[in-house]
């Protein structure tokens, strides 16, 4: 799906993806339109300062870019890395094309990028996890929660709307504003968060559940969902301080998700 130019190289350090919800958000953009990309996998979690070589703020994900014959470009921070990526790739629908609903998916991607501090220091990613019982949500975590499923519910209830009112269908592909794009990438790890912790769906309207269901069952997101049990043969790869995070918390038990595991609302 990607026009990249074969002068140009990308490199993609980061953590290992089936807990780093930050990689993630690059990786499943690189993967789902087929932009090729060299990656560079690092335990940063278990060796602190893996990423200084690489990276000027020793954080990951970063993008190394070569484009021939020129000095390698560093960007760092997963929402920089998008827009370079939305910026170089034109073609591709990174953002909505619609300017309202451009504008909606940025605002979108911000609050999950600077927000929702409390599900993420709270509920860590482990794509590969799944607790039972009796689950610890205070009350900021709840009001997070039930804020993300409002985010979601809206995000494709106007965007049916804006697509009808300019003539086009919202078609099949029942991404949050239409068609796949950065604002499904970055929320992609918070749907791990859900089936992982069993987080309450309570509150979740229709329009927030076919889009769960949605992204649970693209057939180019279940193909990454197998790379991270691939990831976990490598011992290399474990993250102790994300597993088990409750098991100090009576009734909760913990185990890994079941690899035929579906979605159901």
């Amino acid at each position: 799906m990607s026009e990249q130019s074969s002068s140009v190289i990308y490199q993609l350090i980061g953590a290992h993806t089936r807990y780093s919800s930050w990689t993630a958000r690059i990786e499943t953009l690189l993967v789902y339109f087929s932009i090729p990309y060299t990656p560079t996998t690092l335990n940063v979690a278990v060796n602190k300062g893996a990423a200084l070589p690489y990276s000027p703020s020793g954080l990951v994900p970063t993008l190394v870019v070569t484009t021939l014959p020129e000095s390698p470009l560093t960007v760092t921070d997963s929402l920089s890395i998008a827009e370079y990526l939305a910026e170089s790739h034109p073609n591709l629908p990174l953002w909505p094309k619609d300017a309202h609903l451009r504008a909606l998916a940025r605002s979108a991607v911000s609050e999950m990028h600077a927000g929702f501090t409390e599900m993420r220091n709270t509920y860590g990613c482990n794509f590969l996890g799944h607790y039972s019982g009796p689950i610890p949500i205070n009350e900021k975590a709840k009001k997070e929660i039930e804020r993300m499923l409002t985010l979601w519910s809206d995000a494709r209830r106007f965007t049916v709307e804006r697509l009808k009112m300019v003539g086009k269908e919202d078609g099949d592909e029942g991404f949050l504003f239409g068609k796949f794009g950065i604002a499904d990438s970055f929320f992609w790890p918070v749907l791990w968060r859900f089936r992982t912790y069993n987080l309450p769906l309570d509150a979740a309207t229709p329009e927030a559940l076919a889009w769960m269901k949605t992204m649970w069952e693209d057939p180019r997101l279940e193909k990454l969902g197998e790379s991270y049990w691939k990831q976990a043969e490598d011992p290399q790869s474990l993250v102790p301080v994300y597993e088990n995070v409750f098991k100090d918390v009576p009734g909760v038990t913990y185990a890994r998700v079941a690899k035929d595991w579906k979605f159901e609302s």
